[in-house]
């Protein structure tokens, strides 16, 4: 099959080539498709260069070893997705020592949070945005750039950080709130 017709394949059918052949080449176009998106992910999570290029390249070996494991229950970029996602916060974890980056919010959360609408989040000029997403929590950051930058449904982020759908919105809404917040504290004329 020649290259070019290759890089029309789908993901699950050059995932089951790759299985099934084991030639290179396929595995190949898959890193074409994802290590930019990976890279991205990783400097935005990690940032830093140096480690987002580390971290991309032990993501895609991970795949790369763990590609039999691939059950098709999810697209292809949600499974990349989740690695990338659960590599970096594992990293994050081991750089800040922390215990527990999602804390169970539930138990001590107030019962009512105000509701911030999403155009109030997409209103926000692009370089407050950033300042504003480096001030919340990692996993509100995370979690608000996997609803709207990545444009994951609700299912999709369940499925990544391991939780029921209702936990996903009551985790997006607290961040939006939290966002909100953060925007107010260091923009309080805006």
């Amino acid at each position: 099959m020649a290259t070019q017709g290759k890089t029309k394949l789908e993901d699950f059918e050059l995932v089951e080539l790759f299985l099934k052949t084991q030639r290179p080449d396929y595995f190949s176009i898959l890193y074409q498709r994802y290590s930019s998106k990976v890279y991205s992910k990783c400097i935005f999570m990690l940032k830093n260069d140096a480690r987002a290029k580390d971290a991309t390249q032990e993501i895609f070996t991970k795949i790369f070893l763990n590609l039999a494991k691939f059950s098709g229950r999810s697209k292809f970029s949600t499974w990349v997705y989740s690695i990338t996602y659960n590599f970096c916060i594992d990293t994050i974890r081991k750089r800040k020592k922390e215990k527990k980056l999602f804390s169970e919010e539930v138990d001590d959360a107030p019962d009512i949070i105000e509701e911030v609408e999403d155009a109030t989040l997409l209103e926000m000029e692009v370089s407050r945005l950033k300042k504003v997403l480096e001030e919340i929590p990692s996993g509100d950051r995370a979690v608000l750039l996997m609803k709207y930058q990545d444009e994951l449904s609700i299912r999709e982020i369940a499925e990544i950080l391991n939780k029921t759908e209702s936990a996903i919105k009551m985790k997006i809404k607290r961040a939006k709130h939290k966002a909100q917040k953060v925007y107010r504290d260091i923009f309080p004329n805006k």
